[in-house]
């Protein structure tokens, strides 16, 4: 099969075409041929050498849709339409930017009679699983309550601010640019905040009580701020590192973490493991939501196989605004 390999770090010029073989499912594991697949900051991280030293060829990718090719147990059938996000993807085993990934069984959610194009299925896995995780098991959002996004523009803030307004809550985003206000409303947020560093009061000023909860995607480098934003016994969940590496220097606990407030990492390696198994995951209502309607669609381009290289470099000039697609 055809495979993007990265045999030492660098820029998008590192991703190289390859021919490699296949690997075959074991009795845990399923066979997917490829049909489309979403790109991510993590698959830029890895082949910048930020993950650690590429000491051997590594398969980008860590989401994909296809058919499933072999399922060795016949839990799923051949030829059925499904997704993939995660399970050790580009770490403990292959990558998705390949034209077919074997994958943990667990790892595979099923998405038949999706009225939905490969490129749009493909828009979905990675970016809403995670904020699934974030949101429902992190941070538990009931309907009513009012959400902060800190770095909304982010396809996976996008992602969030999409599910949190179809879930019944309020949402307040921010963005560093003001240009970006119009893309926010339409995907589902309620006020819009331009982020100059500091956005606390702006917060406090729609919401002075404080928000409820907050997902963080921007990283340490605001975090203190957007704890700032939150009420009482309010929850903050860092889900990205656009600002930099995940590093608090002189966190002070009471300063800092007042009143109550609650702070967690989610990281979306926990998908399909025994503590975030995916059997009860909403992907296949999000997927039928953005099939009526009801949840925009966040894929901003869609490029071909040959096209990954141009796709990285997009990806990392922040100017996409929504999800970047690769379809086989």
């Amino acid at each position: 099969m055809k495979a993007y390999v990265i045999e030492q770090a660098g820029g998008p010029e590192m991703l190289q075409l390859r021919d490699i073989a296949s690997p075959e499912p074991t009795a845990n594991e399923v066979q997917i041929r490829v049909r489309a697949f979403g790109l991510n900051r993590a698959e830029a991280s890895l082949r910048a050498g930020k993950m650690g030293p590429i000491t051997a060829p590594r398969v980008p990718g860590i989401e994909a849709v296809g058919e499933v090719v072999l399922d060795p147990a016949g839990i799923f059938r051949t030829g059925q339409r499904v997704a993939t996000a995660m399970g050790g993807m580009q770490f403990g085993r292959h990558g998705s930017y390949a034209e077919q990934v074997t994958v943990l069984r667990d790892n595979v959610i099923a998405l038949d009679d999706i009225p939905l194009s490969w490129e749009e299925l493909a828009a979905l896995p990675e970016s809403y699983l995670t904020v699934w995780g974030a949101l429902d098991k992190t941070l538990a959002i009931e309907p009513g309550q009012t959400l902060l996004v800190r770095g909304a523009t982010a396809s996976l803030g996008l992602a969030a601010v999409a599910y949190a307004k179809a879930r019944g809550l309020k949402v307040i985003a921010t963005t560093r640019s003001e240009q970006n206000t119009a893309r926010l409303r339409e995907v589902g947020a309620d006020e819009v905040i331009v982020d100059t560093g500091e956005i606390a009061a702006a917060a406090r000023q729609r919401k002075p009580a404080g928000v409820d909860v907050a997902l963080e995607v921007v990283g340490a480098s605001t975090l203190r701020d957007t704890i700032q934003a939150l009420k009482p016994f309010g929850a903050v969940s860092v889900v990205g590192l656009l600002g930099g590496p995940p590093v608090l220097s002189q966190f002070h606990l009471m300063q800092d973490l007042p009143d109550a407030k609650q702070l967690s990492f989610f990281q979306s390696g926990l998908l399909g493991t025994p503590a975030l198994p995916l059997a009860n995951a909403p992907l296949r209502w999000i997927a039928e939501q953005v099939a009526a309607g009801r949840i925009p669609s966040l894929r901003s381009r869609t490029f071909d196989f040959d096209d990954v290289r141009h796709a990285h470099s997009l990806m990392e000039s922040d100017r996409a605004l929504g999800k970047l697609v690769v379809r086989l």
